[in-house]
């Protein structure tokens, strides 16, 4: 995504992360980040059988965009939402995202072999 490079606290290299993780993160409290699932249907992180988020990169990503929209940009959530869904025929195709995240996941699995 092209707007995280507004941000200059650097993801870490890893799989999943927690919500208190994504929190520490992009600074925002973890109320904040449940509320945004409600508002932006692509913040959509994984679930565990025991119902907690685990996040990807790429959510991470997203919701770095969103923050940079509603307070540098000053966006209403309306808008910022309109922004990004005027933007999905720009994203990836499915194929792209599907080998991105299997490349991650072998890294990590590679990463626990070392």
């Amino acid at each position: 995504m092209q707007n995280h490079l507004h941000f200059s606290k650097k993801i870490p290299d890893k799989l999943y992360f927690t919500i208190g993780e994504v929190s520490k993160i992009v600074e925002l409290p973890t109320y904040v980040l449940r509320f945004w699932e409600t508002e932006f249907s692509r913040v959509k992180p994984k679930r565990t059988s025991s119902g907690r988020r685990l996040y990807t990169k790429r959510d991470i990503e997203l919701i770095m965009e969103i923050k940079y929209l509603l307070h540098e940009k000053k966006f209403t959530i309306q808008g910022a939402r309109q922004h990004l869904d005027g933007r999905v025929g720009k994203r990836r195709p499915p194929i792209h995202r599907f080998l991105d995240d299997l490349r991650a996941e072998l890294k990590s699995i590679r990463d626990l072999l070392d």
